[in-house]
This record gives structure tokens, sequence and C-alpha cells, in this order.
């Protein structure tokens, strides 16, 4: 039955050997960024924002869990598509906060703030989300149809 639902949801990956790789490596590296992004937040899931911040503990929660956990997920390829629809989520709201409320710009050429990194990282999820996590993945292992 999980096998049924989870292949509407994230089919077995056609890609190709080269192209999983290149999924693999992917996941690795964007995984292990968001576990350190998100260990220091998982660690006061409710208050890791400064005081006084406008986003609501709950959310500042979901952020937390989507990146450390959504990190751990990616490196396994387990659960891509839950994981990839919490980061997409996540970096939505990181992208627009930086860009309209605090008025970054999109690349800070003095080295202050900018949504660069989280509009890149939207990016990745949003691949990981609807191209799946390729063939090097325990989602695929799970749930390769036989």
């Amino acid at each position: 039955m999980l096998s049924k639902i989870h292949n509407n949801v994230c089919p077995p990956s056609p890609q190709s050997t080269p192209a999983s790789i290149a999924l693999l490596i992917l996941r690795l590296i964007a995984g292990i960024a968001f576990i350190y992004h998100g260990y220091g937040k998982i660690q006061t899931p409710f208050s890791w924002m400064p005081e006084g911040s406008p986003v609501p503990g709950f959310f500042q929660f979901l952020a937390a869990v989507s990146e450390f956990g959504g990190g751990i997920a990616w490196i396994l390829g387990l659960v891509t598509p839950l994981a990839s629809l919490g980061m997409t989520f996540t970096m939505l709201a990181a992208t627009l906060f930086h860009a309209a409320l605090l008025k970054h710009p999109f690349v800070s050429l003095d080295h202050g703030p900018s949504y660069e990194l989280a509009a890149a990282y939207l990016g990745v999820a949003l691949v990981l989300l609807f191209v799946g996590p390729g063939k090097f993945s325990l989602d695929f292992l799970l749930f390769k149809k036989k």
C-alpha cells in the first residue's frame, strides 16, 4: 500500500545513470549544507530567530525540521518528495523574506546580506521535487516497480 502511494507521488526514477549520479551529488552537497544550516535551529526550534521576529514560533519549527530533517532525507534519498516540498516552502519563504521584506539584493557585491543562497536552494528543492532523487536513493530501492 505504501509503495503504491509513494509511486503516485514519486514514480521510480527514469533518469540515466549519469543523471542519477548528478542527482546524488546534488543531494549530498545540499543535504550536508542543510544539516549544518538546520542544526542550530533544531536546538531551539520554536525560537531560533531573534526576539521580536515577525515569524511565529510554529513556522520557525517547520523551517528547522525542514532544513535539518530534509537535509538527512536528501542525503539518503528517502521521502524525497516530502523533504523537497518542505524545503521548497522554507526556501521560498526565506527568499521572499530577504528580497521583499528586508530589501536585500539578489547578490551583494560588498559581502552583505542577499537572497542569492536562498534562491539557489529553492532551485535545488524544485529540481528534487519534480525530477526525483535518481536511481542511487533509498526511494528508488524501496519503491521501484518490480
